[in-house]
């Protein structure tokens, strides 16, 4: 038990960032998919797209309070900085998601199921890769 211990307080920082990771994920599928099945419509294609930027702002905000707290622990006082910052960054990792997926995807072609699950989860990697340098080097720097 201590060898774990000590693994965890030797990567507590990658570790709660990917705590956090997964569960501002969670959020995110909940709302999306809480707002699909109850009050909007997925067949419509508005009603789809304000569930996804619903989703995308509760998780972002979720996620910076927690990457402040558990992840970073954050002492600075210049909230709106660090908050601006934190969204320009989520903002960026969401772009560059949106390119890889229209560059493989779209320009490509590599348009079969099992395509668009290999590029969502590169892109994926690349956003949790993204977020989490944007954070430690240019959000919450010490």
């Amino acid at each position: 038990m201590k060898k774990i211990w000590d693994l965890y307080h030797k990567y507590e920082e990658i570790i709660n960032y990917l705590i956090v990771g997964g569960l501002t994920t969670l959020i995110s599928l909940a709302v999306k998919y809480g707002l699909l099945f109850t009050i909007l419509d997925a067949s419509n294609a508005i009603e789809l797209q304000v569930a996804v930027i619903i989703s995308w702002i509760i998780a972002v905000a979720f996620a910076y309070f927690a990457n402040r707290i558990f992840v970073f622990h954050s002492k600075s006082k210049q909230y709106l900085k660090e908050v601006s910052g934190f969204v320009a960054g989520r903002i960026t990792t969401l772009v560059m998601e949106m390119v890889i997926m229209w560059f493989f995807v779209t320009l490509l072609g590599l348009d079969s199921n099992l395509w668009v699950i290999i590029w969502t989860i590169v892109a994926q990697i690349v956003v949790v890769v993204g977020n989490y340098i944007i954070s430690k080097l240019f959000v919450f720097k010490k």
